[in-house]
């Protein structure tokens, strides 16, 4: 199949871009480098240097006649979607209609959405999370997130084309970006590695649930042919305080110190811990990564390229 990856240079879009490649697949990336890294677009891609509210998306569009399109492009960064409301708005809800009225005028068969298993649910909600609890987002990012999953309803509904979303609890690995996205492991390791002080906002306490790239790699292959017009949570069920998680990281990478907590961030969830039980049942996925297998994986990593 021919599949167009936005933010298929960033650390998810370019892990599913390798494996959507070694499975056969003509890819197609669209990422604009605000986030992504040069180094982790696949030379076997097709790679546009351009954000997704350009108009040149159209010409992508049109050059390759996609069969499904994999949307992994966003604004992420929860502290700056409360900061700047309206960009957030432009990036993920814009631009992400832009890239609807292409799939539909040229005829792409299905688009796979990537949205939040944490932050469109709410503090309020109770874990483990099920797709079917209440949407209470709590920021701009997870109320453009929910925005999106009516608007794909929509397009479904009245262009008639299908459409799979996954929802990401705190993913992590190799090449996530400690500066430019969201993630508190890659933050961790990075400065635990250069013997730098980490920085916790609250008290440690608040959860999350961390889950592997690799298995989040898996559900974007299984999406392809499965879960059409449906909503999956993707994580482990399991729950980490970020307290429990420093002393993990500190552990793998021989940090002598300790952290430095600060006031808590607003917008920020307090804990997060999804039921993955449909992605089981309807996409045939489970993870297989437990957490310190992880991040030994992505200590490893950033040893070799740090």
């Amino acid at each position: 199949m021919k599949i167009l990856v936005t933010g298929g240079a960033g650390f998810i879009g370019s892990h599913v871009v390798d494996a959507l490649i070694d499975e056969g697949h003509g890819v197609v990336i669209i990422d604009n480098l605000s986030t992504g890294l040069k180094e982790n677009v696949n030379p076997k891609s097709v790679f546009y240097e351009m954000g997704i509210t350009d108009d040149n998306v159209e010409d992508v569009f049109k050059e390759h006649n996609f069969d499904i399109v994999n949307h992994h492009a966003a604004q992420m960064n929860v502290t700056n979607s409360v900061k700047d409301p309206v960009h957030d708005a432009k990036c993920n809800i814009i631009g992400t209609l832009n890239l609807l009225q292409n799939s539909v005028k040229f005829n792409v068969k299905k688009f796979i959405n990537v949205s939040s298993g944490g932050c469109i649910y709410g503090n309020d909600a109770k874990t483990p999370i099920t797709e079917d609890t209440k949407k209470n987002p709590a920021s701009p990012y997870g109320i453009s997130k929910v925005t999106v999953e009516k608007y794909l309803t929509f397009y479904n509904k009245v262009h008639g084309i299908k459409f799979t979303t996954l929802r990401y609890s705190n993913v992590y690995g190799p090449r996530q970006n400690p500066k430019g996205e969201a993630g508190v492991i890659s933050l961790f390791v990075s400065q635990m590695l250069n013997n730098q002080q980490p920085t916790i906002f609250g008290n440690g306490d608040q959860t999350r649930d961390y889950v592997f790239v690799k298995d989040i790699v898996k559900a974007n292959l299984l999406a392809l042919d499965k879960g059409d017009n449906q909503a999956f949570n993707l994580g482990t069920g399991k729950e980490t305080t970020v307290n429990e998680l420093f002393n993990m990281v500190k552990k793998l990478t021989s940090y002598q110190g300790n952290p430095n907590y600060l006031d808590s961030r607003p917008g920020e969830l307090m804990g997060n811990c999804l039921d993955t039980s449909k992605a089981n049942n309807v996409l045939d996925w489970k993870p297989e990564f437990e957490l310190e297998q992880g991040l030994k994986q992505t200590v490893d990593w950033f040893k070799e390229n740090q």
